[in-house]
């Protein structure tokens, strides 16, 4: 029966090539932290493997930045309404598939409460509602609170 003094639990017979191991609970110690384990050792392989400061490795590159703002999601905040998966059909009946978006616009809406304007991505579905009921009723319905923009 082989020991491994590592850090790892497992239970149960570690196959290794055609060698099948058995492995104890009781050779497997607790470690509390990372940064307590500086030298490891396994007996199965004889390798030695030793690091100062394993809890937060060193970054490889610079993390990616870009230079554009993220696009913004094509989805009405008002009414939930996103795109939809469609099929594009030729002259040959031959589908593919494709997205029709929705038509979405950037609109400044007076906000009566607020007195001020409020600029908001909106489908033309909305600005429909949104002039027939009033901006506060359909914020409220929609759970948007307008304070934050």
């Amino acid at each position: 029966m082989a020991t491994i003094t590592t850090g790892i639990s497992l239970r149960g017979p570690v196959v290794s090539g055609h060698k099948t191991f058995s492995v104890t609970k009781k050779a497997l110690p607790k470690l509390k932290l990372s940064s307590e384990l500086s030298f490891v050792s396994s007996q199965l392989s004889g390798l030695k493997i030793s690091s100062t400061h394993l809890s937060s490795p060193a970054p490889l590159s610079v993390p990616f930045k870009p230079s554009l703002q993220p696009v913004a999601r094509r989805i009405c905040p008002f009414t939930g309404k996103k795109s939809n998966r469609a099929n594009k059909v030729s002259h040959s009946n031959h589908k593919t598939k494709k997205l029709q978006f929705v038509n979405l616009q950037y609109k400044r809406i007076w906000w009566e409460a607020g007195k001020r304007y409020v600029k908001l991505r909106l489908s033309t579905k909305a600005i429909k509602t949104i002039e027939k009921n009033g901006l506060d009723a359909v914020a409220k319905k929609a759970g948007i609170d307008l304070r934050k923009k």
